[in-house]
């Protein structure tokens, strides 16, 4: 069963409008079907992504695990890790069979597993390789594929040396990069760390969408808001929210209005929950655990009496066997004032 949006709900928007105009960011083990069905009942033209998956767990593991989505949460999406551009061509092809939106490459993360399997950020230091592997993707689909990475890695962080990454990667047909405004230690700091030690340089990005006015540049990092949001698309093509949308997932409820100019109000957060309680009944006869849902709307209510009451009860009794749609009536019973 498909949860569809009414005819209501589909407000109008720019033509000038893209979809990467705002987004939120892959996030490994939040970012999954349940996180963007939840989201795109907040907002309806934001760009989602799901959780980076490699081109071996595709290739060789249960792919329509990875790949299976909701056709509610358009436009979304995928973001594949590797480095083998033969590889990366086969991954791209079934994620454009599978209808996605977009395909997209990390070549930002900074994790030790990641360094191990020769992707993420430690691409930065091979620009002519990260150009093969789009180049390769470009081959066999028509969806966009573009590149999410940082503004430098290591010692390698001048500005001269991210121009000629962009500069290579582009001219094998990436026409989007969405740009963490941060480098990477990748030696000496945590994924976590990276995060937040590195200084953020959003200048830098700026400079390079001067420098490539015919790329979308799409910034990333220490955005927290929306008023954030606005002034940056002042200087960029778009912005990517990563934890802030996560925690406080309602901020999503005005994105299509401020950044989309769609008409009409938002939907309220008791009526965001009474979209969404189909969705979970449904999911919850496929033997999925309340849990696996609940746990990516714990945020709803950031900021609202009751909030601390609803996070509890979820958290207490969502993870039980046998957890029913009841404990999610009973939460939202704190939160009604």
């Amino acid at each position: 069963m498909t949860l569809l949006l009414n005819n209501a709900d589909e407000r109008e928007i720019s033509s000038a409008a893209s979809p990467n105009r705002f987004c939120v960011a892959p996030m490994m083990d939040w970012t999954d079907r349940h996180c963007r069905y939840f989201h795109r009942l907040l907002t309806r033209h934001t760009m989602l992504y799901t959780e980076m998956v490699t081109t071996g767990a595709l290739i060789h593991g249960d792919n329509h695990r990875f790949l299976e989505y909701n056709n509610l949460e358009h436009p979304v999406a995928f973001q594949l890790g590797g480095s083998n551009p033969r590889e990366l061509g086969v991954c791209a092809k079934l994620v454009e069979d599978y209808g996605y939106d977009e395909v997209n490459l990390n070549v930002g993360c900074p994790s030790d597993r990641v360094q191990n399997g020769r992707f993420g950020a430690c691409l930065m230091l091979e620009p002519e390789l990260v150009a093969d592997c789009i180049a390769a993707m470009n081959a066999v689909v028509s969806i966009p594929v573009t590149v999410k990475t940082r503004i430098g890695v290591d010692d390698q962080d001048s500005y001269e040396a991210l121009v000629d990454f962009i500069s290579k990667v582009a001219a094998a047909g990436c026409k989007t990069f969405v740009i963490h405004a941060r480098k990477a230690w990748l030696k000496g700091l945590s994924p976590k760390q990276n995060r937040d030690v590195p200084p953020l340089q959003y200048d830098v990005v700026y400079r390079l969408k001067s420098d490539f006015p015919h790329l979308a540049i799409i910034i990333n990092g220490g955005i927290s808001n929306l008023q954030d949001a606005e002034n940056q698309v002042k200087q960029v093509d778009g912005v990517m929210v990563g934890r802030e949308a996560y925690h406080n997932p309602y901020l999503l409820a005005e994105v299509d209005g401020r950044l989309f100019n769609a008409t009409g109000q938002p939907h309220s957060r008791h009526e965001i929950l009474e979209r969404l309680t189909p969705y979970i009944e449904q999911q919850l006869t496929q033997g999925i655990r309340l849990n696996s849902i609940t746990r990516h709307i714990l945020g709803l209510f950031h900021g609202e009496p009751g909030a601390r009451a609803w996070r509890r009860h979820l958290s207490e009794n969502a993870t039980r066997p046998g957890a029913s749609i009841k404990v999610v009536h009973d939460a939202i019973a704190f939160t009604r004032h």
